[in-house]
């Protein structure tokens, strides 16, 4: 029995640490992985660590920045130690996130069809007519079984108190699942003694619950349905989960110049003529998916899709128009729309927020930005925004201009204290801040994959989690009621 502690020097530094308790004992779900890394020399584990990364390289595992003068693709960092998430905690977590969903997606119907939450009064009107995520060509829509949202990253937080929030919802074209499954599988190389003796559900069929949920959108009559994964190609920063999702799934990756419109259906060009596709798969924003309903100098999308689409003769997931559910100023209404389309008290709460359209909420806003979090509508990867007390006085003048200007395009919220996971930092550990991303697929009925991607701040004291932004990923296990639970159906993920 080893008598040495690696985890002796950790300091929670009054952070909510994922693992250890206020007292610095393992928490319940984490006292076996403790013990098991605990039995390893600090150099063992920085050689498996070492190890791990280069696996990681050699599956090409990358992600591209926008802006980056050099264009080149970057490995995403990843952490040895995971995040532990009880099964107890898990089924609140899972319920919360299936009655957002389902809220979301009535909204949007909504939106596109009788807007009784504008007319109720519930969500101003105002902020759907300056919305920029609203999409005009998609009113009247019907999307198969009335399902719009059929992939949805939700991340969320834990702040200082313990509870769980909502911190944003991603309905347009959510990535980051295909770390979930890479990360998964080197950690199970690299640890197989952990994972035989723990509960941890399994990720590894995520590929197959996709292609079952797409399947599930095919026109009527077809009972062999032609599934593919359209991306914009290999200049976008999520091409590596594109293709790997399509080689997971066993379905062709096409581009936009691949799909051709003729005689109203959708039709793949093969080397021996055309094949008729039935459901797609898209990592293409609204904007450039049919230059004859949206932009007119896309060259990514395929043109006259949207009406084949209206016509029910091809299935789109997501359904075009999601974003308007993006928004994150639409974001601080999601617990009326599960009390207005649900009759319910929403499980996982908001971040509490101020929307800068109010006037109220403006004034506060602009005498407390040195204190608070300030979010653009649309943006994304931690671009948009203002984290105060991290921030500079020029910085802090920039954004009152920029809400000032335009305050519908502006949130704000308190910064709160993320909680943390212990990180390797060398050879010892020190606590980094992170999130999580669960990924729901909602088909015929909402799963919602065991886990997701935990995102970490690799930099010490920073809140920013995005790839982007200097962020990387730890696996996230979902330790299991039962042994049955647990058990891979299928390859060991």
């Amino acid at each position: 029995m080893t008598n040495h502690n690696l985890f002796d020097s950790y300091d929670t530094e009054y952070f909510f640490d994922e693992l250890f308790d206020e007292a610095g004992q393992p928490r319940p779900g984490a006292r076996l992985l403790i013990e098991k890394i605990n039995e390893l020399s600090s150099h063992d584990l920085r050689h498996r660590q070492q190890s791990i990364d280069r696996a990681l390289l050699r599956m090409g595992i990358t992600f591209a920045v926008y802006g980056d003068d050099q264009g080149t693709e970057k490995i995403f960092p990843f952490d040895i130690i995971p995040r532990i998430v009880e099964a107890r905690e898990w089924r609140h977590i899972e319920q919360g996130l299936k009655q957002r969903i389902r809220a979301l997606n009535h909204f949007i119907d909504d939106i596109y069809h009788h807007q009784e939450i504008i007319n109720e009064g519930v969500v101003p009107r105002d902020l759907l007519a300056k919305a920029t995520s609203y999409r005009e060509p998609c009113r009247g829509l019907n999307p198969p079984h009335g399902v719009w949202c059929h992939i949805t990253g939700t991340d969320l937080i834990r702040n200082s108190d313990g509870k769980i929030y909502v911190l944003e919802d991603n309905l347009r074209c959510p990535s980051g699942v295909s770390y979930v499954l890479q990360n998964r599988l080197v950690m199970k190389r690299s640890f197989p003694q952990v994972f035989a003796a723990s509960r941890v559900r399994p990720v590894v069929d995520y590929p197959s619950r996709l292609y079952e949920t797409l399947r599930q959108l095919a026109p009527e009559h077809v009972s062999d349905p032609t599934v593919v994964v359209l991306t914009p190609g290999i200049y976008n920063s999520a091409y590596y989960e594109h293709s790997f999702l399509a080689q997971q799934m066993g379905v062709e990756l096409v581009e936009g110049r691949d799909l051709v419109v003729k005689d109203g259906f959708v039709y793949m060009r093969m080397t021996d003529g055309f094949q008729r596709v039935d459901v797609i798969y898209r990592r293409i924003d609204d904007d450039f998916l049919d230059p004859k309903a949206f932009r007119a100098d896309s060259y990514l999308g395929v043109p006259g899709i949207m009406e084949v689409y209206r016509q029910g003769r091809v299935a789109l997931a997501n359904a075009p128009g999601t974003g308007i559910a993006d928004d994150k100023v639409i974001y601080a209404f999601v617990p009326d729309m599960i009390r207005f389309y649900l009759n319910e008290e929403p499980i996982l709460p908001n971040v509490p927020t101020y929307v800068c359209e109010r006037e109220e909420d403006r004034k506060y806003v602009l005498s407390h930005l040195h204190e608070l979090v300030v979010k653009a509508a649309n943006e994304a990867g931690g671009y948009g925004m203002l984290i105060g007390p991290h921030s500079t006085e020029e910085q802090r003048r920039e954004f009152a201009h920029k809400v000032t200007e335009n305050p519908r395009n502006y949130i704000a919220q308190p910064t709160l204290s993320l909680s943390r996971v212990p990180t390797m930092v060398d050879e010892h550990f020190e606590g980094r801040h992170v999130d999580l991303r669960p990924y729901i697929l909602y088909g015929k009925d909402i799963w919602v994959l065991p886990g997701g991607l935990t995102r970490v701040a690799l930099r010490k004291g920073s809140l920013v989690v995005n790839s982007s932004q200097g962020g990387g990923s730890k696996d996230t296990w979902v330790v299991a009621e039962t042994d049955d639970d647990s058990a891979d159906p299928t390859t060991p993920m």
